[in-house]
C-alpha cells in the first residue's frame, strides 16, 4: 500500500516517533490491516495521510460531520461495501470511481490526524507517541476498510483488530 503524506504541522515523526519514512511505516500498517481481512498484494492501493493541528481538524469535523469539536482522527473512505459486497471483491474488481486514472491504483481513502492529540493522548494513556500514532493510523485504516464502532459489538471487533495489527508489527503499549 502506498501512502501519500502531507504534514502541515511541527510534528516530526522521525524525532517524536522514530519513524524515518512515514509513508513506508503507514504502508506496513495498511498491509497488516488488509492481511487481517485475508487481502494480500496491496501494491495497487493508495491512501493519503494529512497531519494537521487541532483547529484544522475541528474545522474539518465541523464541515464534514457537522460536529464543532476537535477530534483525534478523521477517516474519509473511498470504498463503499455497504451493499453487502466484500472489501476483497471491491478491491479485486475496482470501478473507475475508486481508481486513480494516472496510476491505476485503487484510492482507498484519506486519513487526517491531529498531531496535538497524538502527543496528548500518548501522555494520557502512558505509552509512546509512536504507539499512539500507529494506533490512530490503524484505527482509521479499519474505518477505510468498512469497520465502525457505533455499537459495543462493533467497538469490540475494532479493538481486537487494532490490537492484532499493532502486535503483529511489534508495536506494544510500551512502545
Amino acid at each position: 500500500m502506498i501512502f501519500f503524506v502531507e504534514n502541515g504541522t511541527d510534528f516530526d515523526p522521525a524525532v517524536e516517533c522514530g519513524i524515518d519514512d512515514v509513508s513506508t511505516f503507514c504502508g506496513r500498517l495498511g498491509e497488516a490491516v488488509l492481511a487481517g481481512e485475508g487481502i494480500t498484494g496491496t501494491d495497487g492501493l493508495e491512501a493519503s495521510l494529512y497531519l494537521v493541528s487541532g483547529e484544522e481538524i475541528r474545522e474539518l469535523n465541523r464541515t464534514h460531520r457537522d460536529r464543532d469539536e476537535e477530534t483525534d482522527v478523521l477517516s474519509f473512505p473511498n470504498i463503499d461495501t455497504g451493499e453487502g459486497e466484500s472489501l476483497e471483491a471491491v478491491l479485486s474488481a475496482p470501478d473507475a470511481d475508486i481508481t486513480d486514472p494516472e496510476s491505476g491504483r485503487v484510492l482507498f481513502g484519506e486519513i487526517v490526524i491531529n498531531t496535538e492529540r497524538v502527543r496528548r493522548q500518548a501522555e494520557e494513556y502512558g505509552h509512546s507517541v509512536r504507539r499512539e500514532f500507529a494506533f490512530l493510523v490503524t484505527h482509521s485504516l479499519l474505518h477505510l476498510a468498512g469497520y465502525d464502532h457505533m455499537t459495543p459489538e462493533e467497538a469490540a471487533v475494532m479493538e481486537q483488530k487494532q490490537e492484532a495489527v499493532l502486535t503483529s508489527l511489534g508495536i506494544g503499549r510500551d512502545g
